[in-house]
């Protein structure tokens, strides 16, 4: 089944109307939710019913809601009381995904009597060890981490009766199949469960795990009119690599977002925007392949509770986060993937709601631009920097001592007394073969999000505790 979405965000199938109890409707009501999204409208009926599904949609539509109410429905309908807990596993590629969803889950179901358990590598390995003690009703959690206390006998499986595979495309591309299949073999047989996977896209590598591991999946795909919203005001400046920081901060000067996303592709880049902006007043969190865990999640909630507006970011954030009220995303660095600038700009405008994305074309990552332009079949209008864009008083960041245990004091490199000095550009409209600015043969490297490993590729050894 195809469903295409269109313009409204919203359907007009109520959640009363489905066969969800009080208890569930009245959770969803008190946080706001009265009609299904289109995601929710076409599979909460086949997974209310008992039926596997396999859905596509993108982030942001509403697909964690209809996995989740299925799963507290599915528990509830099941008046046993002598099963052995956990009775449900709800598997996430990344951490930040896997303790979204838990947040998610928690608020949806606030009024049930479920237990709930989050587990992922990286912290709290005692903690989450023994938060397993007990009823757990639902399993949160990333592959490694779930293996990992599977193999200890601390986590058993011999009673999941619904299965939930988020993000299974990113899955794929994180190298976790195997950890997957590993888990499913290790729960009842796929007609003894229910089954719901989701996924951006349904490639056939996914397809063919869920009828493999999936009992007659119904495939439900909500696909978009278009790529990228058209609720996403986007457009672009080519700056020299000496504009960008001015560029950025001017910007931001101009256009006093409320709340905004700045991507980059390293975590060196990112600590340098940090430095400025830290130094001209902004309050920042960075969020990068090695910020801890611990950290990482208290970011995010500063984030997300506005202590702090601003956020740089890798595209360890760019998937699978409900990062409320972006009104902009900036690509500092355009990604080298076309797919991951979709994901990028798609942390703003969620749920109805209008956003813009601002993508610097600079000399370093030009060449990505006629991909991205290609993969969301559209233009995207570059704009002249003009002298009022430009900052022009720059505070420089205060001099970190360099990377080294044996530093003692010595001056820093003169590198690092480099300033920057704006320069005005033509408006590159006019010519629109103008807008890609010639690159090096060679290509930066993208730093990859930050998840576990694949367990099963590893050697069979327990994680250590530490």
């Amino acid at each position: 089944m195809l469903y295409i979405m269109k313009k409204t965000h919203l359907t007009k199938t109520r959640f009363s109307n489905l066969e969800l109890s009080d208890s569930i409707v009245k959770s969803l009501k008190q946080a706001g939710y009265v009609e299904c999204t289109p995601i929710q409208d076409k599979t909460l009926p086949l997974s209310l019913r008992g039926k596997d599904v396999a859905g596509q949609a993108q982030t942001g539509t509403g697909k964690t809601a209809a996995f989740l109410l299925a799963t507290f429905q599915h528990l509830i309908n099941d008046e046993s009381e002598k099963i052995c807990n956990p009775r449900a596993l709800i598997l996430a590629p990344t951490r930040e995904l896997a303790i979204q969803i838990h947040k998610d889950a928690l608020q949806l179901g606030k009024l049930l009597n479920f237990k709930l358990a989050l587990i992922y590598g990286g912290t709290d390995y005692k903690k989450q060890q023994d938060s397993l003690k007990g009823n757990i009703d639902i399993v949160i959690g990333t592959p490694g981490r779930v293996i990992d206390f599977q193999r200890q006998n601390v986590l058993n499986l011999n009673n999941i009766q619904v299965t939930v595979m988020d993000e299974a495309d990113r899955m794929f591309d994180l190298g976790f199949i195997k950890d997957i299949r590993y888990l499913l073999r290790r729960m009842p047989p796929p007609e003894k469960r229910l089954n719901l996977l989701f996924s951006a896209t349904l490639s056939y590598k996914v397809t063919e795990l869920a009828y493999e591991h999936m009992n007659s999946p119904e495939l439900v795909k909500i696909e978009q009119e278009e790529v990228t919203s058209k609720a996403i005001t986007q457009s672009a400046f080519c700056p020299a690599n000496d504009q960008k920081i001015p560029l950025l901060l001017g910007l931001l000067k101009k256009h006093q977002p409320e709340r905004s996303i700045v991507f980059v592709n390293t975590k060196r880049c990112a600590e340098q925007l940090d430095g400025y902006l830290v130094a001209n007043g902004y309050k920042v969190a960075v969020l990068s392949g090695d910020v801890p865990q611990d950290k990482r999640q208290r970011l995010l909630n500063d984030f997300q509770e506005n202590r702090v507006n601003l956020m740089i970011a890798t595209d360890v954030a760019a998937r699978g986060l409900h990062i409320a009220a972006v009104s902009h995303v900036i690509n500092y660095d355009l990604p080298q993937d076309a797919a991951d600038y979709v994901h990028r700009i798609g942390r703003t405008a969620r749920f109805g709601t209008t956003g813009i994305a601002f993508s610097f074309i600079c000399e370093d990552y030009a060449y990505s631009m006629p991909d991205i332009e290609e993969y969301i079949d559209d233009k995207i209008l570059v704009n002249a920097i003009t002298e009022d864009l430009l900052e022009t008083d720059i505070k420089q960041p205060a001099k970190r001592p360099p990377r080294n245990s044996n530093y003692q004091g010595k001056k820093p490199h003169s590198a690092n007394k480099k300033t920057y000095k704006p320069r005005t550009q033509a408006n590159p409209v006019a010519d629109p073969a103008n807008k890609i600015v010639e690159t090096k043969e060679a290509k930066p490297i993208v730093e990859k999000p930050t998840v576990e490993t694949s367990t099963v590729e590893k050697a069979l050894v327990p994680e250590s505790p530490q």
